[in-house]
């Protein structure tokens, strides 16, 4: 059994802690103290039904600290999952997390080899290298769903590491033996490569999401189905009927961000298509309002600010900038949020009670459908056509 540490209790971090947690001794670092005691708890901080499960039913080597030096000096792996968020100013991740995580793990532990699991941009793990003077640094990209992270990890699409190297196989096998069917292909390719195959996957899921977006609104405008024409569509083999529903626009925390990030990685690169599919999701939202206000409301009611079922995540999601267009057209809106325990969310009220919250809306917003919402089809606004992500 090895000593695991991970560092970052998000979806990605604890999904990773879960996983490796079955095999291994696993410790998760934090510094939301709240988190911690739910992990020791055994209780998941997010929600993941697969996580949620694991913790009923299997015997995890697993426990929770804010020590940083409990948490390192032993650790064989230490991975890193910490938040980089888009720095609109410097068209650049914000990394400082990562860096100050890799500054205290070298004080501590030089020998464990130390796994970048967070999104980073093009070119950055052979920068941080350089820069702290190490070789233990590695990438390894992550291509997990929010609410359904621990199963993506179980049975990955694909495991791929940013090295080539004896060191970088064992690597590639410690997640594979971690997986239910080991059976996931693997690949090792240098750092810059694996960064690129994390941003330019997510890219090519905005595109998609943006691609039937842009012919639902097209259906939208004509009086067209958008249902037969994306079936008819989908069936082509090479399209396939998967992802192709249609939304708010894309968000989260990763889809927004992520494209940006290689944007701003085409730098004196020629190119049209990436920078479309960001002007795309704009332009989608901004048909969504102009819909919504043809109806004349004169109260919004938003149902969730969860863009995908199973998920408790509402970071960056389509339907806040929907929010907050329509306050720009003196339009009252107001939120129905269960995941949230407080009155307001920014300057917006949040209704706790579902069916005062239904009953006081002139029209409902909701970019997936739910059961909930069945008797008010009629105030009903989304454009949600299979009733899944």
């Amino acid at each position: 059994m090895l000593n695991i540490t991970v560092v970052g209790t998000g979806y990605v971090g604890f999904s990773n802690a879960v996983l490796f947690a079955r095999q291994h001794n696993v410790t998760s670092l934090d510094i939301d103290e709240k988190r911690i005691t739910l992990i020791n708890r055994k209780i998941s901080p997010i929600a993941d039904d697969c996580i949620e499960k694991s913790f009923v039913e299997e015997e995890l080597s697993l426990k929770a600290t804010l020590d940083k030096t409990e948490a390192y000096k032993q650790a064989d792996y230490i991975i890193i999952a910490t938040p980089t968020n888009y720095d609109s100013e410097t068209n650049y991740f914000d990394t400082s997390s990562i860096e100050s995580v890799i500054s205290e793990i070298l004080l501590l532990n030089n020998t464990a080899t130390i796994i970048i699991k967070s999104t980073i941009p093009v070119g950055y793990t052979a920068q941080i290298k350089s820069k702290f003077k190490t070789e233990q640094i590695i990438f390894v990209p992550e291509f997990l769903r929010e609410g359904k992270a621990l199963y993506d990890n179980l049975y990955p699409s694909r495991i791929i590491v940013g090295e080539k190297s004896k060191r970088a196989e064992k690597v590639a096998q410690l997640y594979l033996d971690a997986t239910i069917e080991k059976t996931a292909p693997t690949l090792c390719m240098d750092a810059t490569e694996a960064e690129a195959v994390k941003l330019f996957s997510n890219t090519y899921l905005a595109m998609r999401v943006a691609y039937f977006n842009e012919l639902d609104t097209y259906c939208a405008k004509h009086g067209l189905s958008s249902l037969d024409i994306i079936q008819g569509v989908s069936l082509d083999p090479r399209i396939g009927q998967h992802y192709n529903n249609p939304s708010f626009g894309y968000g989260g925390y990763c889809l927004p961000k992520d494209t940006k990030q290689l944007l701003a990685n085409y730098k004196d690169v020629p190119q049209n298509l990436i920078q479309a599919i960001i002007h795309s999701n704009k332009t989608r939202k901004q048909f969504i309002v102009k819909e919504i206000l043809k109806k004349r409301p004169n109260v919004v009611g938003v149902y969730r600010l969860t863009m995908k079922a199973g998920s408790d995540n509402f970071r960056d999601s389509a339907i806040q900038d929907i929010i907050r267009e329509l306050e720009e057209y003196n339009v009252q809106v107001q939120i129905y949020e269960p995941t949230l325990q407080q009155e307001t969310f920014e300057t917006y009220i949040v209704k706790n009670d579902l069916n005062e919250f239904l009953s006081s809306s002139d029209v409902i917003l909701a970019n997936r459908m739910h059961s909930d919402l069945k008797e008010y089809q009629f105030k009903l606004y989304t454009r949600d056509l299979f009733g899944e992500n």
